[in-house]
């Protein structure tokens, strides 16, 4: 599985305007078929399809966007599978994250009640460089379907309860909202302090992630063969 080669820039150009640029690493997580893929697709490329192929394991997307005159910001955003959260690849798909938005599908309320579980994995496998926990971003998906139903001050209640840093009601299919929620979650981002964002726990992401997560799989692979093994004399 090839991936993009990510790390946490902050990189001055010379001349007369300084110009920062990051990269950050923000995870997308919910459910199967609440609909991240397609708000990925909107965001990063612009057009929507009611086609996409399940998400198997993870796959990348990156947006750069010049956010002033002196900084450049280029978001590698981490689709998760919706399934991935039993399995033991989640650690590491995780590492190095500095954001997460986690999704849910207006249409179907199950989805909703597994918000709090991706959001208590998520606070179990990572912090930022400071030991504080990643801002997590909750998007409330497919908002132009009918049948989907929410409720402002009971969403603001729950945030504010959970540590959400906002919620955001959207829909890939009309872009509704999207730009608006990630610039602020960009927003928030650059307002952390210097010591949750240092680039040397940043640095080399996609060999030391790629690495382990070849290692992950040739020991999963490993334990199967052993598992088998077992049950045949």
């Amino acid at each position: 599985m090839a991936g993009p080669n990510p790390q946490q820039l902050a990189l001055r150009a010379s001349g007369s305007n300084n110009l920062t640029e990051h990269l950050y690493k923000v995870l997308v997580i919910g459910e199967f078929g609440v609909g991240k893929t397609s708000l990925i697709r909107r965001y990063t490329e612009g057009y929507f399809s009611p086609n996409y192929k399940l998400t198997i394991g993870v796959d990348f997307a990156l947006k750069s966007l010049d956010w002033d005159n002196n900084i450049k910001v280029n978001l590698q955003l981490w689709d998760i599978a919706g399934h991935e959260r039993f399995g033991h690849m989640t650690r590491v798909y995780y590492k190095y994250a500095i954001a997460a938005i986690i999704v849910y599908d207006l249409s179907r309320p199950a989805t909703f009640d597994s918000v709090l579980k991706w959001l208590e994995d998520v606070n179990s496998k990572v912090v930022l460089s400071n030991d504080q926990p990643v801002p997590v971003m909750l998007l409330a998906n497919k908002c132009d379907l009918e049948d989907g139903s929410y409720e402002d001050e009971k969403l603001n209640t729950f945030c504010k309860e959970h540590n959400f840093i906002g919620w955001f009601k959207t829909s890939a299919k009309t872009n509704h909202n999207v730009d608006e929620a990630m610039n602020f979650l960009i927003k928030h981002i650059l307002s952390l302090p210097n010591g949750a964002k240092q680039a040397s726990d940043h640095t080399s992401l996609s060999s030391s992630v790629m690495s382990e997560l070849e290692e992950s799989y040739f020991d999963g692979v490993t334990e199967s063969k052993r598992d088998n093994s077992c049950c045949h004399s």
